[in-house]
């Protein structure tokens, strides 16, 4: 049993004030795998307290300083590298390969395009109207509160505390209380890159508790959280009275519009996009609506990538999915599996329970609906599982009109050979985000939504702005 109790704080390993111990679970065995510590009042305060007192000095500090501080994180995170993916895997249950490759590296990609935006940002310029000492600066928000989730742990850490800490803010991590190892990890690497005493802290707790004492502390001027959409609602209001700036990165139901004309391997691309991380991403693809000439072969790749797709044990290596990462999660997948048999889905491959050869821990079957209609619960809920529902359209008018049937509105997809049809619907979807042709977005380009998956904007410059406020200057001296 790992045992973590302690807290990071102004520069620290310290005792909670209070006991309060937290098992965690690893979801491959359903047995506990570590203990940590639920934060009091008292340990958020005195974590909010160094951050306020290491503020004046990290925001005065030169860019340059905190940069040369990123690099200096990047390092040791790359030294951790294996460290790091064995924490994810055993607290989340990703694969040891994909915590490798996706979850390890999602935060050394993030980390070096920050440090990429930073050394091209403008920190004060001049506001290019012709108007004489006109000034744009640049400025630390303050001591910011980060709330972040467990289905990619490093990809939201680093999301958040790398530009906070370039942006010259000082800050308070909480981490989600699932899945927290690989976070005090990063504390240690943190500490590791020598940052002043403060600027970085790091406290456990869960959202009642800390994550409330954060979003509603007098001392915190900004709260960044990524997470569930109704967390994000009560985080918006808690954090009211205060009238802190809160920025969510909210849930997604991401619909992938595939036309006749797209490449062979659109629909598998798509299934596998759906199923990566066992289905717990929040821009994962989990409509399918494929143009009606194209749909009979298109349900039956998909179920065929879905039968294909094997599901194991986190500890080894290979290409399968593992378990989602805790009871809850598990009994609501299956709800919603059972539901979208009540409604008349069609089930394809999968279906309720676990794979076959799996008798313990939290595995859900890769499951394909087909024939569904957009008023189906599993066509609108976020099921966070590996779950695909398709249903077929008839113009690219119902295709938009079904894709934007959703208040969330974070990744819409796009398959389709003609460039002028993608262009059309990458403006019609409404989304933070389109990706199209299974084609990435840029280094450093925002991740971010609309409507109910919150309207973040995080990653390269955009991410840094987020931790900045801006100041006016007139008469500034040529």
């Amino acid at each position: 049993m790992i045992e973590k109790r302690e807290f990071y704080i102004d520069g620290a390993w310290v005792a909670p004030k209070v006991a309060r111990d937290c098992e965690v679970i690893d979801p491959s065995t359903e047995e506990p795998c570590a203990v940590i510590s639920l934060g009091d009042q008292a340990d958020t305060d005195a974590a909010v307290a160094a951050a306020k007192a290491a503020l004046p000095g990290w925001k005065a500090t030169d860019p340059a300083e905190r940069i040369a501080a990123v690099e200096r994180i990047a390092k040791v995170y790359a030294e951790r590298a294996e460290d790091m993916a064995q924490a994810m895997s055993l607290e989340m249950g990703a694969p040891i390969d994909l915590a490798r490759r996706n979850q390890w590296g999602a935060g050394a990609y993030h980390i070096k395009n920050f440090i990429d935006a930073a050394k091209a940002f403008d920190w004060v310029h001049p506001l290019g109207d012709g108007t004489p000492g006109a000034m744009i600066a640049y400025e630390a928000v303050g001591v910011v509160g980060l709330i972040t989730p467990w289905n990619w742990p490093m990809n939201q850490v680093t999301l958040k505390v790398i530009p906070a800490i370039l942006a010259g803010c000082t800050m308070v991590l909480k981490p989600s209380e699932e899945a927290p190892l690989s976070s005090m990890l990063f504390a240690e690497i943190v500490d590791a890159a020598g940052l002043p005493k403060g600027v970085f802290n790091l406290v456990n707790g869960d959202g009642l508790g800390v994550g409330t004492q954060l979003s509603t502390h007098p001392d915190v001027e900004m709260i960044s959280f990524t997470g569930s959409t109704r967390a994000g609602r009560a985080i918006s209001k808690a954090a009211a009275d205060t009238l802190k700036r809160v920025t969510l990165e909210l849930g997604g139901k991401g619909a992938n519009l595939v036309f006749a004309d797209a490449d062979d391997d659109a629909v598998a691309r798509g299934v596998r996009h759906c199923f990566q991380n066992s289905g717990q991403s929040c821009n994962a693809p989990t409509r399918m609506l494929v143009e009606r000439s194209a749909y009979e072969r298109a349900v039956e790749i998909a179920r065929k990538t879905a039968e294909e797709t094997q599901v194991g044990s986190p500890r080894e290596e290979g290409k399968h999915i593992g378990p989602v990462v805790n009871k809850a999660q598990f009994e609501k997948i299956q709800g919603l599996i059972e539901t979208g048999i009540a409604e008349g889905a069609k089930l394809l491959a999968g279906g309720p329970g676990r794979p076959e050869h799996l008798n313990r821990g939290f595995y859900v079957r890769p499951t394909v609906f087909a024939d569904c209609d957009p008023s189906m619960t599993i066509m609108n809920e976020e099921i966070f599982g590996p779950v695909l529902s398709i249903m077929p359209f008839d113009s690219e008018e119902q295709a938009i009109e079904v894709a934007n049937a959703t208040p969330y509105g974070l990744t819409n997809y796009v398959q389709s050979g003609d460039g002028a049809r993608r262009n059309r619907l990458a403006r019609a979807l409404r989304s933070g985000m389109v990706e199209m042709n299974g084609q990435d977005r840029g280094n450093g380009a925002p991740f971010g939504g609309v409507g109910a998956s919150g309207r973040a904007r995080e990653g390269g410059r955009w991410g840094i702005e987020e931790f900045c406020d801006v100041k006016s200057i007139s008469g500034w001296a040529e």
